[in-house]
């Protein structure tokens, strides 16, 4: 990738507008219905967010304890990125990310790091701000244990096929990806699916019942 893509990133902003469960429901009714990743990969806390481009990043268990090049495939992966970006990490058994890491990626204009894996330096990170979703928490480095094969290659990710090019969005519900051939159309969905939820909710709080309510606007 040359540099930041104008019309993707202007998506990605809208996205981020947005919630998850929105993007999921249009996402559902457009066919594509296993865009949500595994439950346990969580936000480090609760208000973390982020929406952006996807580059994506394929680990492998690390072929020796004293590789010649330590971290090389894991430093091109940080420097390559570009803003808007959201750093898309296959499953890996051990501390991926770190402080260092996020300081790097977050002057680059990265959004935030999503790992099929694990963190560590997470009082730094979390005082940072920087958005991390991962499945948990480990002390080890990566060195020795897990090294980048490759970044901007297709992965899966908590079950999820993911292409860089693609958008995220992740909140505290979890994760979603919207393929980037459907995103135009799935984001117009969803916005017009949150005035509708909008409108709902006013009528429910005014004391329309659930099944008139969808009955009317086909909104649940």
């Amino acid at each position: 990738m040359n540099g930041p893509n104008p019309e993707a990133i202007a998506l990605a902003d809208r996205l981020a507008a947005l919630y998850t469960p929105v993007v999921a429901d249009v996402l559902d009714r457009l066919g594509y219905r296993d865009q949500c990743p595994q439950a346990d990969i969580r936000p480090l806390s609760p208000a973390m967010r982020c929406a952006g481009v996807v580059r994506t990043v394929r680990t492998i268990v690390a072929p020796t304890l004293d590789p010649p090049e330590p971290y090389k495939g894991e430093m091109e992966a940080v420097d390559a990125l570009k803003a808007g970006d959201v750093m898309v990490v296959s499953r890996c058994e051990w501390s991926f990310w770190g402080e260092l890491l996020s300081t790097a990626a977050r002057y680059r204009g990265c959004r935030g790091v999503l790992i099929d894996g694990f963190t560590r330096d997470t009082q730094a990170i979390m005082a940072m701000g920087f958005p991390v979703f991962c499945r948990g928490i480990h002390p080890a480095d990566s060195l020795g244990r897990l090294d980048v094969e490759a970044h901007d290659v297709p992965i899966e990710f908590g079950g999820v096929a993911v292409r860089t090019g693609d958008l995220v969005l992740a909140d505290h519900d979890g994760v979603v990806f919207v393929p980037a051939a459907a995103a135009e159309e799935a984001i117009a969905r969803a916005e017009e699916k949150v005035a509708g939820e909008n409108l709902v909710r006013d009528k429910l709080a005014e004391g329309m019942s659930v099944t008139e309510a969808f009955r009317r606007y086909g909104v649940l």
